[in-house]
This record gives structure tokens, C-alpha cells and sequence, in this order.
């Protein structure tokens, strides 16, 4: 502890502000990533499958929804959180602090990362989905026995870019708000020239980059093994 109060004195008198930092963070990534998850893969499937020699072709739709996907996709996340700002306080009641963070994290990530999806889906074997279709199965049970199967390690390290995206995103939300090691390292770090709690924020933020990187390259080789067998 003598050591570690010598190099980073103010992060030494202040843990309590980086345990409920690095709380912010993760509770952000966590409710964002379940939220634009969700939405990212419905809209990931809906551009294959709709999309040009997909297997429910629906032209004017795929165009809209693509169309909408790179809007979204093209705004910068600085931007959007000004832009969006009425809507969410009309959501959550303010458009400052973590919680309110949440609505453009879900906004920005959630088109980012239907556009991963339909990537990691359109490099599946079109012989598995052309002989499921011989054999009778069902739109929905090629979705998710061939599309969602195959595709699965594919789609497990998109997530994995997709959530390392998404924590750079707290950040950047922190520096207006946001809450979360952002905030802590720009408002507390840079404002005050406290330089040892903006490079504590980077280690924590890198740290939890690179579990979430093992922890994705793990499950896409279990899968990826899982599916050859």
C-alpha cells in the first residue's frame, strides 16, 4: 500500500469513487448490451432474411430497414447524445447521470450492431440453408437451426467488438454525465490535473476489455468446435 499511495496518491484517497465508477461502467455495458442485443439480433435477421436471396425476400422493407441501420450507424455518438437528449428525458425523466446514459448507449449500439449480425449470418453455407429448404423445414426453424446455429461463433466474436465499442462508448458518456470511469477520469482526472486517476481509469477500462475479450474468444471456439462435431 506504501508503494501504490507514493505513485497514485489520489486514487489511494478516493476507492470508493472507483468502485462506484467501475460500477457505472459495468451496469451500463450490462443493460445496454441485453437491450441492443436483443433488438441488434432481431434486426441482424430481419436484413438476411429479407435482404437479396434471403429466405423471406421482401424488397421495400430490406430497403427502409437498411437504410434506417446506416442513419443510425452514421451519427456520431458525442452528437447523438445531444440530439436525443428530449427523448430520453422523456423516458427516464433526466438526460444526466447513468441511467439516462443507458438510452443513446442502446440507440447508437444497437445499429452498430445488427450490421455485425447480418455480416456474421450472410457467411453461412447457403448448401446448409438451400437443403434445409429441401427438406421442408419451416422460415423459422432455418432461422434459428441453421442461421442462428451456424452463425453462432461468428455472431459470439461480433459481440465481442461490439461490447469492447460499447465501453468506449461509457466513456465518452461519462465526459457529459454519464457517470461511470469516464467521467470519473475526465472530470476528476484531466479538470483537476490529477493525472494518476485518468491512467487508473485506462487500466480498469483495459482490464475489463481484456476479460471480455478471453471470455469471447473462449465461447467462439467452444461453439465453433460444438458445431464441426
Amino acid at each position: 500500500m506504501g508503494l501504490f499511495s507514493q505513485y497514485f496518491p489520489n486514487v489511494a484517497n478516493s476507492i470508493q469513487s472507483f468502485v462506484q465508477a467501475t460500477w457505472e461502467t459495468i451496469y451500463m455495458t450490462a443493460i445496454t448490451a441485453l437491450i441492443a442485443g436483443a433488438f441488434g439480433i432481431l434486426i441482424g435477421v430481419l436484413l438476411v432474411i429479407t435482404g437479396p436471396d434471403g429466405i423471406a425476400q421482401q424488397s421495400a422493407f430490406y430497403t427502409i430497414l437498411d437504410k434506417i441501420v446506416n442513419l443510425f450507424r452514421s451519427i456520431p455518438f458525442i452528437i447523438l447524445l445531444a440530439v436525443i437528449a428530449p427523448v430520453t428525458r422523456l423516458i427516464v425523466g433526466t438526460s444526466i447521470g447513468t441511467i439516462a446514459a443507458i438510452v443513446p448507449l442502446i440507440v447508437s449500439t444497437t445499429p452498430f450492431y445488427a450490421r455485425q449480425v447480418q455480416n456474421a449470418l450472410l457467411d453461412v453455407d447457403e448448401g446448409i440453408i438451400e437443403a434445409a429448404q429441401a427438406m421442408g423445414s419451416s422460415n423459422l426453424a432455418i432461422i434459428f437451426r441453421v442461421y442462428l446455429k451456424e452463425g453462432l461463433p461468428a455472431i459470439i466474436r461480433s459481440s465481442v467488438v461490439t461490447l469492447i465499442s460499447l465501453i468506449g462508448l461509457t466513456a465518452m458518456a461519462g465526459t457529459v454525465g454519464g457517470g461511470g470511469l469516464g467521467n470519473l477520469a475526465i472530470m476528476t482526472g484531466y479538470q483537476r490535473f490529477e493525472n494518476d486517476v485518468t491512467i487508473m481509469s485506462m487500466i480498469i477500462i483495459l482490464i475489463i476489455v481484456f476479460i471480455i475479450q478471453i471470455i469471447g474468444d473462449l465461447l467462439a471456439k467452444k461453439t465453433y468446435h460444438e458445431n464441426i462435431n
